[in-house]
Order: C-alpha cells, then sequence, then structure tokens
C-alpha cells in the first residue's frame, strides 16, 4: 500500500457485504493476513448497484466478481481486470500498470509503453515515423 501511495494512487475496495460483514472480515481474517489490517477503505454496494454500472455483479448469485479498475485522475477508466473469485490477482502487473498510465499521461500521449513494457524500459515515440518501423525500435525480450 505505501508503495501505491508513493504513485499518488487512490485505492477503495467494494463488496456487497454490509459494513458489519466487513468488520467482522477486517477483525477475524485480514488482520490476520496483513499486517494491520486492510490499509484502505471498504465500501458496501448492498444490492449491488454499483457493480451493475461496472459489470461485476452476478445478479443470479448475488455476489460481485473481482474487479480491478485504474480510473484517471480525470475519473476515466483506463484499464479494467475482472476475474472469477477463484483466480487471484497480480500486484506487480497494477504497478506496471499505473506506472504505465502515468508515464503516457505525463508525456501527454508523446510517449507509449509497448507490450510488456517496464519501468525504465525505452518507450515508443507514436507518429509518422514509427509507422512501419516498431520493430526496429521496439525488440522484446
Amino acid at each position: 500500500m505505501s508503495d501505491l501511495k508513493k504513485l499518488g494512487v487512490e485505492v477503495l475496495s467494494m463488496s456487497v457485504d454490509s459494513i458489519y460483514t466487513h468488520k467482522i472480515w477486517q477483525e477475524e481474517e485480514l488482520s490476520k493476513m496483513v499486517e494491520g489490517g486492510f490499509p484502505f477503505p471498504m465500501l458496501s454496494d448492498a444490492g449491488g448497484k454499483v457493480g451493475q454500472v461496472y459489470g461485476v455483479y452476478d445478479e443470479d448469485a448475488g455476489v460481485e466478481n473481482r474487479g480491478r479498475f485504474i480510473i484517471d485522475p480525470d475519473g476515466v477508466i483506463q484499464a479494467i481486470e475482472i476475474l472469477t473469485p477463484s483466480v487471484g490477482r497480480n500486484d506487480a502487473e497494477l504497478f506496471r500498470q499505473v506506472q504505465a498510465f502515468q508515464l503516457v499521461r505525463a508525456s501527454k500521449g508523446k510517449e507509449a509503453t509497448p507490450a510488456a513494457w517496464q519501468p525504465g524500459e525505452p518507450t515508443l515515440k507514436p507518429g509518422p515515423d514509427l509507422v512501419g518501423k516498431v520493430w526496429q525500435v521496439w525488440k522484446p525480450k
């Protein structure tokens, strides 16, 4: 969480569970798995209204699938990842994506990150000069 804060990221979690269920989950489960407990707010989406808007609410089961949404400072969704409950997420990929979006935003679109880009690696400079020459600039490992 401290690494996300260093990047200026605000994290919220949400589920259809009540705030009381979140409290018990925090005290009985999360506090034993994560030192200090859950380090960001847990919001209740009773009835799944927010989950419906984001496409993660399973009405038949009355639950929300795990979704991760990267939303830029203008409120625009830049990335979506939706996983079934049995598949875990990858924090390293979250960090990579956030850093890529931040780099592109800071460059005002003058830089792009190629597939599998990692922070510190070369970026692409979109424009007519790059057309047909990406292979010369970007050489995947």
